[in-house]
């Protein structure tokens, strides 16, 4: 049952870039960051309120972190959206998977004895093919003059990274996940809501301004299934079904926008997918795990 949480969730997020990439005509990305926390933020505080999950909380500086980079990662894959095939903006983001590999395999090394540098060699391998994937995913961006957009593409997925760290951080510290995305949720509205004062707010027309609606409860669905996925603990299977979002995605490119990437960029991506399932099964055995993103 878990895998299939996860296969639903995988589904949801990639049903809620599609919504994306249609809204992105007609807003821009902050307005779309903004909206997606906004609804979000609704949706969990009933939620809290309906499983008696308080949204007062001790680590209030934890939360910011976090909200930080979540959305900073958040605005940087939905820009990302909406100027890059739908498939290569999904592998780009889940990418951080890889990037979490590379942030704990390094502090390792630094921190660590040279007996345990070696015992990271493998992961560290992993890491490298990941790159080079990337690298073969961003060539016909650069060939198409999408140079910027795949760039922060692959940004999106790093900071990602940042913030799954943080997310493992609060679940140490006993925060309830309810009020850990409620915070993320209410982030993304109010730091959305100050860039649109600096970058502008679109002009609503009907029925353009509906996709704004399936985005928030798209993403927040994605999290409740991701979230019932991980509840008898993440297992090497389901954090790998994850890359299930990126097959959905790339369906819904070929179908709904005719997304056309050369044979080198879809290299790049299943290169990308088996380093990501490497580095989460040599973490599981060496490295702290560490939950999912919620998008």
């Amino acid at each position: 049952m878990q895998a299939l949480w996860m296969v639903l969730a995988s589904l949801f997020f990639s049903s809620m870039s599609v919504c994306v990439k249609f809204a992105a005509t007609h807003f821009n990305t902050f307005e779309l960051v903004s909206y997606r926390g906004a609804i979000g933020t609704l949706i969990m505080a009933l939620l809290c309120h309906r499983k008696g999950v308080s949204l007062k909380t001790p680590v209030a500086k934890m939360h910011i972190y976090r909200s930080i980079v979540g959305v900073i990662s958040l605005a940087a894959w939905f820009y990302a959206i909406a100027k890059l095939p739908l498939a290569t903006a999904m592998t780009l983001n889940y990418m951080s998977g890889v990037w979490v590999a590379a942030f704990l395999v390094g502090s390792t090394i630094f921190l660590g004895s040279f007996k345990n540098a070696k015992r990271q060699i493998p992961v560290a391998l992993t890491v490298l093919a990941g790159f080079a994937g990337v690298v073969m995913t961003l060539r016909p961006t650069f060939e198409q003059n999408q140079m910027l957009a795949g760039l922060i593409g692959v940004a999106s997925g790093m900071i990602a990274a940042m913030a799954y760290l943080q997310v493992a951080a609060l679940g140490k510290v006993g925060e309830p996940v309810e009020r850990t995305v409620f915070y993320f949720s209410l982030g993304a509205a109010v730091a959305g809501g100050l860039c649109m004062l600096f970058f502008g707010v679109s002009e609503w027309h009907w029925p353009s301004a509906l996709w704004l609606l399936p985005i928030g409860i798209l993403a927040v669905l994605g999290q409740w299934c991701m979230t019932q996925a991980y509840t008898d603990g993440a297992t090497i299977v389901v954090a790998n079904l994850q890359y299930a979002g990126i097959v959905f995605s790339a369906l819904f490119g070929l179908v709904l926008f005719g997304d056309q990437i050369p044979l080198i960029g879809w290299a790049g991506m299943c290169l990308i997918v088996l380093s990501g399932f490497a580095a989460t099964a040599l973490r599981d055995k060496s490295l702290v795990k560490v939950p999912t993103e919620d998008h």
